[in-house]
């Protein structure tokens, strides 16, 4: 099962039981240094942080029609941060003249042992991978530009290939429900970033 398109949220804070406003796009890699430009004079810090991430997926099948996932996420470049557990909501039907997508989000962090109790609690890991970026802020805007990579050998961090010759890039905003004049905000924003890169509001079903 390919992963479906998620946010890429670096360990670095949880934030419980928020909307996540979201808009997505990419870059080819010939492409990225030009927009890393675009994004140093645009945002809050010229230097962007990085980060290096190891994600697994887990998804638990029950009754209903599809399975109920859960995300398991730690940091490989940053020692004794925690491990994080992440929960993406369907994307909310809404005003379609919205121009981001709007989903519920929940990310808290947990003990080193979370993938053994989500094993207890009888979650399947479906899949993992690494993802290797960098993050800007701007406002409350967070925009990620980052490379997925494959894992070749399961649970070897260390033998990894890259998924595509692109990065993903992805501006959101994790706020209280009910705050969409920050779609209006995020959209003028991903205008000054054209024609490097097209933001869009992406409907991960589609995609699936």
């Amino acid at each position: 099962m390919e992963a479906p398109p998620v946010t890429m949220m670096p360990v670095t804070g949880g934030t419980i039981n928020m909307m996540e406003y979201l808009l997505q796009g990419s870059v080819l890699d010939q492409s990225l240094e030009s927009l890393l430009h675009r994004l140093r004079g645009l945002c809050d810090n010229m230097e962007p942080e990085t980060f290096l991430d190891h994600e697994l997926v887990f998804l638990l099948k029950g009754q209903q029609a599809s399975p109920f996932v859960l995300r398991a996420r730690r940091s490989m470049d940053k020692s004794g941060m925690p491990w994080h557990l992440r929960y993406l909501g369907q994307p909310e039907i809404g005003d379609k003249n919205r121009h981001a997508l709007v989903r519920n989000c929940v990310d808290i962090a947990t003990s080193d042992n979370l993938t053994d109790f989500l094993v207890e609690m009888g979650f399947r890991m479906d899949h993992e991978f690494v993802a290797k970026g960098h993050v800007f802020r701007k406002g409350i805007m967070k925009i990620v530009v980052y490379k997925i990579f494959r894992i070749l050998m399961p649970g070897n961090t260390d033998s990894i290939e890259p998924l595509s010759l692109s990065y993903l890039v992805e501006l959101n905003v994790v706020a209280p429900a009910g705050q969409d004049v920050l779609s209006d905000d995020m959209r003028n924003f991903a205008e000054q970033l054209k024609p490097l890169v097209h933001l869009e509001k992406i409907d991960p079903k589609r995609l699936m």
